[in-house]
């Protein structure tokens, strides 16, 4: 164990739509030929990259400083790249894009606009474009103070591939819609988080822990509204490394002071 990767820092957000029978939360399929959890159903998300926490990008974030979201996520410095990475991941994976102008206000997606931002998605996720060209090029800014700060994982001790993991949470923009990026992902799902969580429980949508324990803490609320007010109210937030322990032969990861995993 001693020779267990350190975890890499990443990022990973849940968005939220209301509909009348409850909010429904965006799930990705993971492509089943991926090396890390394939075939998984899982939120949008993944490393944090060093463009996450250039000047350059920064200069392109409204509401919240570095030194603000340090101090949320409990760190030193570099915590609003975690908040970057969230929004560039989701718009890589879903197509997603929480945007506004200068002023704070939310940009309205027009047919060329998004006709635009396709392309650009495209050549983001080829490598022949960074997140904060295709702000500049589009006049575009981050609203941070759209995102609340819900969770901390750190993936267990033993696997070859480890994550330290701040999970965020935002209403998904209303007039875009998601698209898989048929390459990391292969399928998408608005789901209520307990349609998820009984389907998992049939053996029919398979998750891994973290995103099962996530949706779980999600059950309690019907609107989007009370999602955000719950992570907007929540104090310290801890850090949560399970560990992988042997029961009846299968092993399971465990969170320490519990009995073992719920699902």
């Amino acid at each position: 164990m001693a020779d267990s990767a350190p975890p890499r820092p990443a990022a990973t957000i849940l968005v939220l739509r209301d509909r009348d029978q409850g909010f429904e939360v965006l799930m990705l399929r993971r492509n089943l030929r991926s090396d890390f959890v394939g075939g998984a159903y899982v939120f949008p998300g993944g490393g944090v990259d060093p463009g996450d926490a250039s000047p350059r990008t920064h200069a392109r974030i409204l509401g919240l400083s570095d030194a603000q979201a340090s101090r949320r996520l409990g760190l030193v410095s570099g915590g609003l790249a975690y908040y970057v990475a969230s929004v560039r991941e989701l718009f890589e994976e879903a197509g997603l894009l929480l945007a506004c102008d200068a002023s704070g206000q939310s940009v309205a997606t027009s047919t060329a606009l998004a006709r635009a931002l396709s392309h650009e998605r495209e050549a983001l996720n080829a490598g022949d474009l960074e997140f904060v060209d295709l702000l500049e090029r589009e006049d575009l800014y981050v609203d941070a103070t759209a995102l609340r700060y819900l969770a901390h994982w750190v993936t267990p001790v033993g696997p070859p591939r480890r994550y330290d993991t701040r999970f965020f949470v935002a209403r998904a923009p209303a007039d875009q819609v998601a698209a898989h990026d048929q390459g990391e992902t292969v399928a998408h799902r608005w789901l209520r988080p307990r349609d998820a969580l009984e389907a998992h429980r049939r053996g029919e949508f398979e998750m891994i822990f973290p995103t099962v324990r996530n949706l779980e803490a999600l059950i309690q609320f019907s609107r989007v509204d009370q999602v955000l007010e719950y992570a907007e109210g929540l104090d310290a937030i801890p850090r949560i490394e399970p560990q992988l322990v042997e029961r009846g032969g299968v092993v399971v990861p465990v969170i320490e002071g519990e009995e073992g995993p719920s699902s």
